[in-house]
């Protein structure tokens, strides 16, 4: 049993971290962190915990932290990276759920994110960790940067169109809704239930910063050509759940294009391509660790559409991130993963 700590884990992906790892049969949840409920019950703060969880929440610095194998960080962006480097020299291996590793490109990450970076030479060190693109670099990496949920979406979705070279790189779109959980567990008026519930609306339109990550990952499969992707995401009256719905233009014959998705995901445990005609919803995605994806060309024109659904906090997030684990320990990928999405 390798014994793993979460720092951070008062926030919906750290809820999500303890809910799946429980039943995971190969580790043992030996510290949970918390500066602000530091002393607190782990079960006192997540009441649907009680019973499972006997934890109570320490200080990140506490010894207990770097007594384990295995540490997530489930803390908002820019704060992991000023605590990674304790962990990194002392051999313990990490996935980082917030945004601070997965840019490799310094001066574009401080754009994005308002603040000097505090550790870059852990930027250089650190694995992507889409296991879909980078399972083998994963599995002997120390420091892996857990993808956003809408890049994960978004990735799987173009992913086997950009490997065969057969869509135009230069003008891809995507038209992305999340539930409200992707904006963290927070006082917000902006996500208040009165002013989400029964409204529905795109943000962050003039750019986002799931962007250049999103670009990033895509130019890393599209080789020579570069990249120019047109990125809308929306907010959905909904808890959990994204769906992108993305288009590309056909640029290369293929016969097939449902079999070029079922063969390139065939091996994948938590890519499941839907039968050709039928599109994925939230509901058959929520809470489990799949990402559904339909593929259409309408009319049989040239213009593609790939719809991909995840659960935000699980395939694109906490899920993934235990996916990530499972990889970088030999674990069978699925080992606390195997569960059944919730519907209705």
């Amino acid at each position: 049993m390798k014994k793993v700590g979460i720092v951070g884990a008062t926030g919906y992906t750290g809820l999500e971290l303890l809910r799946l790892l429980i039943n995971h049969p190969e580790i043992k949840l030996h510290c949970v962190t918390s500066r602000s409920e530091a002393g607190k019950a782990v079960s006192d703060f997540f009441p649907s915990l009680r019973g499972l969880v006997d934890l109570s929440y320490s200080l990140p610095d506490d010894k207990a932290l770097f007594e384990c194998e295995l540490v997530f960080f489930a803390t908002p962006h820019a704060v992991a990276m000023h605590s990674m480097k304790a962990l990194i020299d002392a051999g313990i291996r990490v996935v980082d759920l917030s945004a601070d590793f997965r840019l490799k490109d310094i001066p574009l990450w401080e754009h994005w994110y308002g603040c000097k970076h505090a550790y870059p030479e852990g930027v250089e060190a650190a694995v992507y960790g889409l296991p879909e693109m980078n399972r083998e670099a994963i599995k002997s990496a120390q420091l892996v940067a857990a993808p956003g949920c809408y890049p994960t979406s978004i990735q799987l979705g173009f992913l086997p169109l950009l490997e065969a070279g057969l869509i135009d790189p230069s003008d891809l779109i995507a038209n992305s809704a999340s539930g409200v959980s992707g904006a963290g567990r927070k006082g917000d008026l902006s996500v208040a239930f009165s002013e989400t519930n029964e409204n529905f609306k795109p943000y962050a339109v003039s750019g986002h910063r799931h962007l250049p990550e999103i670009e990033q990952g895509l130019n890393l499969v599209a080789k020579e050509a570069e990249v120019n992707l047109t990125f809308v995401p929306h907010l959905l009256p909904t808890t959990r759940g994204i769906v992108s719905t993305l288009y590309a233009n056909l640029t290369g014959e293929v016969e097939d294009i449902q079999s070029l998705f079922e063969s390139r995901f065939a091996n994948e445990p938590f890519v499941d391509v839907l039968s050709k005609g039928q599109m994925p919803a939230l509901q058959s995605v929520r809470g489990g660790n799949f990402c559904r994806i339909g593929v259409e060309r309408p009319q049989g024109r040239n213009k593609l559409v790939i719809v991909a659904a995840i659960d935000n906090l699980v395939k694109g997030a906490s899920g993934q991130a235990i996916q990530i684990m499972n990889i970088m320990c030999g674990f069978d990928e699925r080992a606390g993963l195997a569960i059944a999405s919730v519907a209705p």
